[in-house]
């Protein structure tokens, strides 16, 4: 079993990292190699605005060809642009439109809204976005189901096996298992990668 980088935290190489990015600041790269490679904080929170201004760019463009109402929420979530498309009442279920089945739409939406950061930036996005509180709720979901993982694994000293879920609820997941002090991997091949929750 191996925790993939894009949804566990602690030693994983973060998602976008090159392949051979480590090795290569560790096989003497010089001081000025180093600087090179790691960003001022002001430049990263530069490249942050950017991506998420890109995205709401496209985002509200096609909010006018679709005839749809919301309004977009620009933020920054541990180290990545994110962007919300929010609403109130019937327009905010009207929104519903563009997740589609099991968030199958917001997904390729996602993507093209991180081709457009891209194409402002000319670096590789990694922005998050949710429509009408639709991935917030399935973390929120994920968080709850961890909690419920955590207490059995305790109760039997056995590991727990979760149903297969979308990397984003298996980050969440692994976060709310670390903070009840205990251990997660993942497991199986997309789209069937689930979380395996260990005991003490």
């Amino acid at each position: 079993m191996d925790s993939t980088a894009d949804e566990t935290t602690g030693t994983a190489t973060a998602e976008g990292a090159e392949p051979g990015a480590a090795s290569a600041t560790t096989a003497g790269a010089g001081a000025s190699g180093s600087a090179e490679e790691e960003r001022s904080p002001s430049r990263r929170q530069q490249l942050l605005d950017q991506e998420g201004d890109a995205a709401a760019d496209y985002l509200e463009e096609l909010l006018d060809i679709v005839d749809l109402d919301g309004d977009i929420d620009i933020d920054v979530e541990n180290g990545r642009a994110s962007v919300a498309v929010v609403a109130d009442g019937s327009d905010a279920k009207d929104l519903l439109r563009l997740v589609g089945r099991d968030g199958e739409v917001l997904e390729a939406l996602q993507e093209l809204a991180r081709l457009a950061a891209q194409a402002k930036t000319g670096e590789r996005s990694r922005l998050l976005l949710d429509i009408a509180g639709w991935r917030e709720q399935r973390r929120s979901t994920a968080s709850r189901i961890a909690a419920e993982a955590v207490e059995r694994a305790r109760a039997t000293g056995e590991s727990v096996e979760l149903e297969p879920m979308p990397a984003y609820q298996r980050k969440a997941v692994h976060d709310a298992v670390a903070e009840a002090g205990l251990r997660s991997e993942s497991d199986g091949v997309e789209p069937n990668r689930f979380v395996v929750v260990l005991p003490d």
